[in-house]
C-alpha cells in the first residue's frame, strides 16, 4: 500500500525486534547506547559490511571478540551486517499496543508508530531524534529509487562530521555529495565530493546529540536544509543507491558519540614512530631522469640543514615506462638499484614509500596476464571494464577476487617489500566506476562494482599490509642471527587518500591533492577538524599545498607552523616549472623553518604517548576544542593536539597574531615561549609573525 505501511510484529528476542509490512521487514537491535535499524525489501540481497568491526569497552563480557583496535579480525569476506558478534546487547522492557512500540534504551524513551514505522527519541531535554512526519523510509519506491531517509531537522542544528567534507565545521544548511572521486587541486571550501566515503554524522540541537552512521558503501546524498518541501515539516535527508538500508543511532555527548562509532569500525591500528618525523615528498624527483640522484640528494639537503626526516614518499614516477605509469614496473634508467636506494635511504635513519595504483594501462606488461585471469572489473561477459586512467586507459583490480586479492599481495611482496620497502601508499583508489553493468567477483557473489566503489580502497591497503607484514615475518624467521633480529614484528605503515570507516584499521590518509592558497589553508583547517569528527585518527595535509604555484614565504611559513601540530607532517608537492615545496625552498627563511623543524622534533615523545592514548580512548589524536570544552566555538582556529596541547595558528595573508579564547574554565594554560600561566576562559590577542614559533599552549596540571 503506497504511502501507507502498518508493521505487524514479526520476531521478539530480548535483545531485537523484528516487524514485517507490503513486502519490506524492519528490524531493530537494542545495543550500548545505539540502536541499529534495518528496513530490508523482499528479494534484495544484503551485502556485508567492511566497516563495522566492534571493539568492546574495557571491562564489558560481550560475546564474540574484543580484539584490541589495530588488530585486524573482521573476515575478508566480509561480515554479515546483521551480526552482534562483538557487541554488548541490551535488553530494554518492551511494550507493544496496537498502533505504537515502546521501550527505553540507555536513559533515552522511544517511541515507534507501526504505521511507517517512525520513530522517535526524547530525554529529559524534549525531543532528540525523530523521523520525519508522513514517509520517512523509502519502503515501496515512493521516494525513487534506492535507500532513502528523512528525520526532522531543528534550525539551530549543529551537524558534523561525514568524512573529508569542505567548508566550515558545521555543515547545517548544506548538501553533500556521498561518494569519491579524484579531486587534484580541489578547494577546501567548497569542491565535492572528495576522498572519503563516511556516512557518519552527529546532529548536536536543543536536547542533546545523537550520531546516525548508514553501513553502505554506494553513493549518495546527504542535506540538512537546503532541500524544502511544501508539504512536509523541515527535514534532513540521505539517499544512496543501495536498496537495503541498515543503520545505527548511537546516543551520548558529541565526545561520546564519537568514541563509540570509532569502536563500532574497529578504532585505528599503531603507527610506527618514524612516522612523526618530517617526511618528504615531490612528484618532481620520481619523474626526474635522474631520479636516483634526486633522492639521495634528499638526504645531503637534510644533513646540511642539520632536519631531522622520518622518510620520503616515492611518487609514482619510479614506475614509468615512457609517459605511461605501470604499477609494481621498476624503471631502472632512473633508479639502476631499486635494492640500494633502499638500503641507503636505511642506514640514514628513513624509510622510503613507494606509491602504488590499483589500475593497470592497456599498454602494461602484465595487463594481458590479469586479464585472461579474470581479475580486473568486467562486463557479464566477461570483459574487462575499460576507464581513463593517468593519460591512458586502463581497467582495475578487483580486490573482491580472491585470486586478484593474492596477486596483489604477491605483487607487493616480490617487487616491493622483499627489495626493502615494506610501507606503502596506496594511491589514485578511489574508482570511478560509474556503469552499473560493470560487476565485481564480490568473493564469489557478483556485486555492481558501483555500489561497493570505496570498499576497493579498503581492501587494497588491507592487501598491501597483510603482503608486507607477512614479507617482514618471513625476513625475521630468515634472520642468519636471530639475537639480531627485531625484538618485536615491523609495523607496517600504510597509507591510503580514498577511504571509508573502518580504514583506519589497516591503513592512515591524508586530505590528499589540495591546493597553496591561503584561503585553502584555513579550509584545509576546517577539513582536518571535520576528518576529526568523521573517526579519523592520523592523517594531515600537503603542507604547502600540492597543486598550483609555490607558496609564497608567508604562506609557507603560516602552514609550517600550523603542519608541526598536525599528526602527518609532510611536505608534498606538484608545480611543474616551479621548485619543489622543500624546507629549504627559500634559503634565506631556513633559521625560521629550522626552528620549526626543532619544535617538530622536541614533540616526538609527546605525539607517539598521545597516539597510544587516542588509539585506547578511541578518540582522534587532533580535535576541535568544543569535543573536550563544549562551549568552545567548532569553527575555532585552535585546536587541541593530544589532551595537552593547544595550538593557536594564523590563517590568514598579512595578519600579525592570533585571537585566543582559552577554553574550560577552572583550568590554567601555560603559554610556550613565556611559561606565563593563563586561566581558562581569558580572551587575549597574541602577536605571532611568520618568522615566529606557532602560538600554542600546554594544560597545566592540575
Amino acid at each position: 500500500m503506497k504511502f501507507r505501511h502498518f508493521f505487524q510484529t514479526e520476531r521478539i528476542a530480548p535483545s531485537f525486534r523484528q516487524y514485517r509490512a507490503d513486502g519490506v521487514t524492519v528490524r531493530i537491535d537494542f545495543l550500548d547506547h545505539m540502536l541499529r535499524v534495518a528496513v530490508l525489501r523482499d528479494g534484495v540481497r544484503l551485502l556485508k559490511t567492511w566497516s563495522v568491526s566492534p571493539k568492546c569497552p574495557a571491562g564489558s563480557e560481550a560475546p564474540g571478540s574484543c580484539a584490541a583496535a589495530g588488530t585486524e579480525t573482521l573476515p575478508l569476506q566480509g561480515r554479515d551486517k546483521l551480526s552482534t558478534e562483538g557487541f554488548v546487547t541490551e535488553e530494554p522492557e518492551v511494550e507493544e499496543t496496537e498502533e505504537t512500540i515502546r521501550f527505553t534504551l540507555s536513559g533515552v524513551r522511544f517511541s515507534v508508530e507501526r504505521m511507517n514505522f517512525r520513530i522517535t527519541a526524547e530525554n529529559e531535554n524534549g525531543v532528540l531524534y525523530r523521523d520525519r512526519s508522513g514517509l520517512a523510509y523509502n519502503f515501496d519506491h515512493e521516494l525513487g529509487d534506492g535507500s532513502v531517509h528523512f528525520t526532522a531537522r531543528e534550525e539551530g542544528q549543529r551537524i558534523f562530521g561525514l568524512g573529508d567534507k569542505g567548508g566550515h565545521v558545521n555543515k547545517n544548511g548544506r548538501s553533500f555529495a556521498l561518494g569519491a572521486g579524484d579531486a587534484m587541486g580541489f578547494s577546501a571550501e567548497t569542491s565535492d565530493p572528495l576522498y572519503k566515503v563516511v556516512p557518519f554524522y552527529i546532529c548536536e540541537n536543543k536536547a542533546g546529540a545523537y550520531g546516525l552512521y548508514y553501513d553502505t558503501y554506494s553513493n549518495g546524498r546527504a542535506d540538512f536544509g537546503q532541500e524544502h518541501d511544501n508539504y512536509f515539516e523541515p527535514f534532513n535527508s540521505i539517499r544512496f543507491e543501495e536498496e537495503n538500508t541498515v543503520f545505527y543511532l548511537i546516543l551520548g555527548s558529541v565526545k561520546e558519540i564519537l568514541s563509540r562509532f570509532m569502536r563500532l569500525t574497529g578504532g585505528a591500528a599503531p603507527v610506527p614512530d618514524w612516522v612523526f618525523r618530517y617526511c618528504g615528498s615531490t612528484m618532481e624527483y620520481t619523474d626526474a631522469p635522474d631520479s636516483d640522484q634526486r633522492l639521495r640528494g634528499f638526504i645531503t639537503n637534510c644533513r646540511e640543514h642539520n632536519i631531522s626526516a622520518g622518510g620520503f614518499y616515492l611518487s609514482s614516477g619510479y614506475t614509468q615506462i615512457g609517459e605511461q605509469r605501470c604499477v609494481f614496473h621498476w624503471n631502472t634508467e632512473k633508479i639502476p638499484s631499486p635494492e640500494g636506494l633502499a638500503a641507503y635511504f636505511r642506514e640514514n635513519g628513513m624509510t622510503l614509500i613507494p606509491n602504488v595504483k590499483p589500475a593497470f594501462l592497456t599498454t602494461h606488461p602484465l595487463y594481458k596476464t590479469v586479464a585472461e585471469s579474470g581479475w580486473f572489473l568486467h562486463y557479464a561477459d566477461g570483459t574487462p571494464a575499460v576507464f581513463p586512467f593517468w593519460g591512458g586507459l586502463a581497467s582495475y583490480l578487483d580486490f573482491t577476487n580472491p585470486g586478484a586479492y593474492a596477486f596483489w599481495k604477491q605483487c607487493v611482496k616480490d617487487t616491493l617489500a622483499r627489495r626493502g620497502y615494506r610501507d606503502i601508499w596506496n594511491d589514485n583508489n578511489e574508482y570511478d566506476v560509474w556503469d552499473g553493468e560493470v560487476l565485481a567477483d564480490g568473493f564469489g557473489n557478483p556485486v555492481k562494482a558501483r555500489l561497493i566503489r570505496p570498499l576497493f580502497s579498503y581492501l587494497m591497503a588491507r592487501a598491501s599490509r597483510e603482503a608486507c607484514a607477512e614479507a617482514a615475518a618471513e625476513a625475521q624467521t630468515a634472520a642468519p642471527n636471530v639475537e639480531a633480529a627485531p625484538a618485536s614484528p615491523e609495523i607496517p605503515f600504510m597509507v591510503s587518500r580514498c577511504a571509508v570507516a573502518g580504514t583506519e584499521r589497516v591503513a592512515t590518509t591524508w586530505t590528499g591533492d589540495n591546493r597553496t592558497d591561503f584561503q585553502d589553508l584555513r579550509f584545509n583547517h576546517y577539513q582536518a577538524m571535520t576528518l576529526a569528527l568523521s573517526g579519523f585518527t592520523f592523517f594531515g595535509q600537503d603542507v604547502g599545498g600540492f597543486a598550483g604555484p609555490k607558496p609564497g614565504r608567508e604562506l609557507f611559513l603560516r602552514w609550517l607552523q600550523y603542519g608541526v601540530f598536525m599528526p602527518r607532517f609532510v611536505l608534498h608537492s606538484w608545480k611543474p616549472g616551479e621548485e619543489p615545496t622543500m624546507p629549504w625552498l627559500y634559503p634565506k627563511l631556513m633559521p625560521a623553518v629550522k626552528r620549526l623543524f626543532d619544535l617538530r622534533e622536541s614533540l616526538l615523545p609527546y605525539l607517539t604517548e598521545e597516539m597510544e592514548a587516542a588509539r585506547e580512548a578511541f578518540l582522534p589524536l587532533i580535535r576541535p576544542v568544543f569535543l573536550e570544552y563544549p562551549e568552545a566555538d567548532p569553527e575555532s582556529d585552535c585546536f587541541l593536539l593530544g589532551r595537552r596541547i593547544l595550538a593557536c595558528p594564523v590563517f590568514d595573508e598579512g595578519a600579525e597574531g592570533v585571537k585566543v579564547i582559552l577554553p574550560g574554565n577552572g583550568t590554567a594554560w601555560r603559554l610556550r615561549g613565556t611559561g606565563e600561566s593563563i586561566k581558562g576562559g581569558t580572551e587575549l590577542w597574541l602577536p605571532c609573525a611568520p618568522e615566529d614559533e606557532p602560538a600554542w599552549f600546554e594544560l597545566c596540571d592540575q
